[in-house]
């Protein structure tokens, strides 16, 4: 029922929207009469800010058209590679007609970037894909909202979650590199675990940047709420259904709407602190102010239905029963082991100031990976930054992605062999392969 009350306020608040934003204009036109009155561009930031508070956001869209390799800018397009019903894996492909730029970006790792579906969509990552078409060749999971999902596509549990990013590793090539943003580094350790288990070659590089790997170290207020709850609470007070009115309507979901509120009351100062700066951004006519203020917010505001059955099955296993540090997590069966991944070198990155996974929480892989030799395992601490600085803005762009593009250069081959070096162990294989053929 509440999701219909709010789908019925969203459409009795539609008009008000544009009206606002029509008023806005009026005032604000240089062709119209109104820019003349006293306070008009009072008046027209008031209803500028209304219609901004008041209008529904849309899924934005990454909008990368190029990127700059060896100071020369290549095209960029975005492709879909693999399509499930609940997550598009992307590709950036990158396009020159400079040979020598080609060739070198012929030669750079691949890159798997496995955005969270936790409420944002995965465009929130778009600054790290922008950093990263540099010097990689950039691939990432797109979640899709589960609104649009119809019913008969059946249900999305965190099981499935391992499974897409296991489907999606072997169909770029175990080559590739991976870097897990917050939430995914669950899935993204339980997923190469049992490749490792299973005697699959696993990522050379791995990448887990403020994640809950143990949620039990310094609990921020997202881990408080999900561990005084009871499982039952979120499913009776947090889940409802899809209304008839999307495609996916009857589908069990924690509709993005809560998440939103949930998101905003962590901030609320915050938050209508930036709002009021805008407003006054207007006033003064700092465009360049007001137009940071809508490209950070039209991303904020922009938020996903999560599938029921994945947001309490991750309630339970990572925030509740810690299964993956008790070494009590199995999906579809088998045991997650996260000691026998052995060829994978690790990178753990955190915020110093993140207040959505705290100190110590990504760094807990290590202790659990114990299979990896320490002089490939790393950790780094982004000073000054929050959450979402690790992976977007300044704090990412000058002190985080240096770390991971060195990191992710220096393994990206994976290791040799012990006893063996990398161009030794090369003739070995063409030795080897010359005597099949024979």
């Amino acid at each position: 029922m509440l999701y219909q009350l709010y789908e019925s306020q969203r459409a009795l608040m539609a008009p008000f929207s544009e009206f606002a934003s029509a008023s806005a204009k009026l005032y604000s036109h240089p062709l119209s009469p109104f820019t003349h009155v006293p306070m008009a561009q009072r008046w027209a930031a008031g209803f500028d800010l209304m219609h901004r508070l008041a209008k529904e956001y849309e899924k934005p869209v990454f909008d990368i058209q190029s990127t700059t390799v060896e100071g020369v800018e290549v095209a960029v397009q975005e492709q879909v590679v693999v399509e499930k019903p609940f997550c598009r894996l992307l590709r950036f492909k990158r396009f020159t007609d400079h040979a020598p730029v080609l060739a070198h970006m012929k030669t750079q790792p691949t890159v798997l970037v496995v955005a969270p579906l936790s409420g944002h969509h995965s465009t929130l990552l778009r600054d790290t894909v922008k950093m990263l078409l540099r010097d990689h060749k950039v691939f990432v999971t797109d979640w899709t909202d589960a609104r649009m999902v119809p019913l008969d596509k059946g249900p999305f549990h965190l099981d499935d979650y391992v499974h897409y990013v296991q489907e999606f590793i072997r169909a770029i090539g175990h080559k590739v590199n991976v870097i897990s943003v917050c939430q995914p580094t669950v899935p993204v350790l339980a997923a190469v675990s049992l490749m490792a288990t299973q005697g699959e070659e696993t990522p050379p590089a791995l990448v887990m940047m403020g994640g809950p790997i143990d949620a039990r170290l310094s609990p921020t207020a997202v881990n408080n709420l999900a561990m005084n709850k009871s499982f039952d609470w979120f499913e009776n007070n947090v889940i409802y259904r899809v209304p008839l009115n999307y495609p996916g309507a009857g589908r069990r979901v924690y509709p993005g709407f809560l998440q939103h509120t949930g998101f905003v009351a962590m901030n609320p100062d915050r938050h209508l602190s930036s709002h009021y700066d805008y407003f006054l951004d207007l006033v003064r006519g700092d465009e360049e102010s007001a137009e940071a203020h809508r490209q950070f917010y039209d991303e904020y505001n922009a938020v996903l239905d999560m599938p029921a059955e994945y947001y309490l099955d991750t309630i339970r296993t990572v925030f509740q029963e810690f299964a993956l540090v008790n070494g009590t997590w199995e999906v579809a069966g088998k045991r997650v082991r996260p000691q026998d991944i052995a060829r994978s070198a690790l990178l753990t990155i955190e915020g110093e100031l993140d207040d959505i996974s705290g100190a110590g929480q990504t760094r807990a892989a290590h202790a659990l990976c114990t299979g990896i030799p320490k002089s490939r395992q790393f950790h780094y601490d982004a000073i000054g930054a929050g959450h979402y600085g690790i992976f977007s803005g300044r704090r990412w762009r000058e002190q985080v992605y240096p770390e991971v593009r060195q990191f992710i250069a220096r393994y990206s081959r994976g290791p040799a062999e012990p006893g063996v070096t990398r161009a030794g162990a090369r003739k070995r294989s063409a030795r080897a392969a010359k005597a099949a053929r024979s």
